[in-house]
């Protein structure tokens, strides 16, 4: 994403500030989002048994116990990425398998309610100071930089829940399955690295497509409160 607007900023077609923005929106989800994306699993799996994560040092919204260089910079020049994973250990639930697909679900939930969040203060500034966000010229960038990071939220949870391995969806959809088909699946878990690149690469589309009702619904919904 962030590349596209500096294409386009050299081709005069988005203005310097529009750039800032969005790497400032990028910046906010990568120190901020997704230590809470990497937390809500540490803190899912920890009350679900698994107390040994407390001393793995996941239980933390820290970011440099999450943070992922690569993911990190993938989050500003694509849109998509990742953190570190948590390492959760299953032996400790008493249903490993749903213990696992929970902890999982909830990385995905924690982008959604940011975007949640995003939402309330987007509708409450068009309410409130509505002049602001659509004539001043402060107002436009504030509009962008909540608009990014409400888009960039959506499209981490959507990517997040594709059931593809080592992905969230993959745990999820595990719930689901028989034993031996996870266990299968494990096995093979490290040649579906190709997999994600490609979705990286070429499925960017998909995500978009399907996260564009989705971040609609978010704004919708957290207009409802200020009669939107």
């Amino acid at each position: 994403m962030l590349s596209y607007l500096i294409n386009g900023f050299r081709g005069g077609r988005v203005d310097f500030m529009s750039v800032v923005i969005t790497l400032a929106a990028s910046l906010l989800v990568i120190f901020l989002i997704m230590p809470f994306h990497e937390w809500a699993h540490a803190f899912t799996a920890y009350h679900l048994g698994d107390r040994g994560i407390k001393q793995r040092g996941r239980l933390s919204l820290n970011p440099l116990s999450h943070i992922d260089p690569v993911g990190a910079l993938l989050i500003i020049f694509v849109g998509f990425g990742w953190a570190k994973p948590v390492p959760i250990d299953p032996r400790y639930f008493k249903n490993p398998k749903v213990g696992m697909g929970i902890s999982a679900l909830m990385g995905p939930v924690a982008n959604f309610v940011a975007a949640l969040f995003g939402g309330l203060v987007i509708n409450a500034l068009f309410a409130f100071f509505p002049s602001f966000m659509l004539v001043d010229n402060f107002g436009i960038y504030v509009r962008l930089f909540l608009s990014y990071y409400i888009t960039l939220n959506v499209g981490l949870a959507v990517f997040n829940l594709i059931p593809v391995p080592p992905l969230d969806g993959s745990k999820v959809l595990f719930m689901f399955l028989p034993d031996r088909i996870v266990n299968t699946i494990y096995r093979y878990e490290q040649y579906f690295f190709v997999v994600i690149l490609i979705l990286f690469w070429f499925g960017g589309n998909f995500v978009s497509a399907v996260s564009e009702p989705v971040i609609n619904f978010v704004v919708w919904l957290t207009g409802l409160p200020f009669g939107f």
